[in-house]
């Protein structure tokens, strides 16, 4: 080597993957449906502290980041798409025709696709009371194993009957399968919980044990972001253009400004 050579370029470290294929019935990710991004952007910065990073997708899509971990992805298409303002939890998948196959067959109703988003695949599914869900096939987002270790999220269906949903659930994502990589259903004080990994990742409830479903319920998944001051958030939350449904000590379910109903706990109230 001469004095003229340039040094060798050191080696990049490459990228880990994670895939739906080994984490597969676990809650992957959730998104909000909107109207309008920067009032969204706004209201969420301001309550939740969050960030903001573009995606391919484009000028209407973004990832919220929560110190800089991905939290949350925002979609405001929800006038363009003639689409409901909601949170939406999305559960990982290894093949999104086969469970979309498997929710029809059971009772539930395909909604929107499966539709390419690059780098997998995406559907809406309401499931047979009612309550919509997504499913994720594909590569997960980036940091995904940070976002998972930090919790930032958590997951609870109420609806009319957790085990009939829970039966549901389970034979259109592979719950307690057996396979490897699968998720664990337990059952704890009338409540259905959902673990991967040994961490608890959702939970699925309908009321008192022994009790009859109640007809009055309107089923659908409720997503809980952990905060360290429910009562601030609350507050902040009203300042901006939003509004405060329940509030206690250490939860508060909040209306976002486009009506997307959310809560926010403590990550002990979340677990």
């Amino acid at each position: 080597m001469n004095d003229d050579t340039p040094p060798p370029r050191p080696a990049q470290k490459k990228r880990s993957v994670i895939s739906t294929h080994s984490v597969f019935g676990a809650p992957c990710w959730v998104s909000l449906t909107s109207r309008d991004l920067q009032t969204t952007e706004d209201f969420y910065s301001a309550v939740l502290g969050w960030r903001w990073r573009s995606v391919r997708l484009g000028d209407h899509f973004r990832i919220a980041l929560a110190d800089g971990v991905p939290v949350a992805g925002i979609a405001a298409v929800a006038s363009m798409w003639q689409m409901a303002v909601a949170w939406t939890p999305y559960f990982a998948v290894p093949d999104a025709d086969e469970a979309v196959a498997r929710a029809r067959e059971r009772g539930g109703t395909p909604a929107v696709g499966p539709l390419s988003f690059p780098p997998g695949r995406a559907a809406l599914i309401a499931d047979r009371d009612g309550a919509v869900f997504g499913i994720w096939e594909g590569e997960l987002v980036s940091n995904w194993e940070t976002w998972r270790r930090a919790a930032p999220t958590f997951i609870r269906l109420h609806t009319r009957n957790a085990f009939d949903s829970a039966i549901f659930y389970g034979e259109v994502l592979g719950w307690a399968s057996g396979k490897p990589g699968c998720c664990e259903v337990e059952y704890e004080g009338g409540e259905v919980v959902l673990r991967s990994r040994g961490d608890a990742v959702a939970r699925i409830d309908s009321g008192a044990v022994e009790t009859a479903p109640d007809p009055s319920v309107r089923p659908h998944w409720q997503i809980h972001f952990a905060v360290s001051d429910v009562a601030a958030c609350a507050r902040i939350a009203e300042k901006h253009g939003g509004s405060v449904l329940s509030e206690e000590e250490t939860e508060a379910i909040l209306r976002d400004p486009d009506g997307a109903q959310f809560t926010v706990t403590t990550a002990r109230g979340a677990r």
